[in-house]
């Protein structure tokens, strides 16, 4: 048998989320769903990450989003830039590669995006760099996600 590994628990950038989070579910308690409260925090979000790539994609994929649904509610989810429904359920979100100090970037769905393609679909993409293409299969996936 060999010895059991001990984990050493949730990583710094993890608490930090988790802590993130739990300030975001008390803002959201006190806050009726107020569009420039939301766009605040997202921006504030955003200047706070530390790499430049991280920030442009994440300004960029902000106004892909706000564009193509703007129903969409904008707030952070996780300390993280991301965008609600009218019931306040997260649809889609950005992570910041440097938040976890990872080699790329996410933008990703939750549950309640209509992303349903028979039994298997993607629901997270890794972002290194946003061009053209990237842009038009965001935009086309966020179109999707919403309809």
């Amino acid at each position: 048998m060999s010895p059991t590994k001990k984990t050493e628990g949730f990583s710094a950038e993890e608490k930090a989320a988790m802590k993130a989070r739990a300030q975001e579910l008390k803002a959201e308690a006190k806050a009726s769903k107020n569009r420039e409260e939301g766009e605040k925090a997202v921006f504030a979000a955003i200047a706070q990450m530390k790499d430049p790539n991280d920030r442009s994609m994440c300004k960029r994929i902000h106004e892909i989003v706000t564009t193509v649904a703007p129903d969409l509610m904008p707030k952070t989810w996780y300390g993280m830039p991301a965008y609600a429904d009218k019931d306040g359920k997260v649809i889609c979100f950005f992570q910041a590669a440097s938040k976890f100090g990872v080699r790329y970037a996410t933008f990703g769905f939750q549950p309640d995006a209509k992303l349903d393609d028979g039994n298997m679909w993607a629901a997270s993409f890794a972002l290194i760099k946003l061009t053209s293409a990237e842009e038009a299969k965001i935009t086309a996936l966020v179109k999707k996600a919403v309809r």
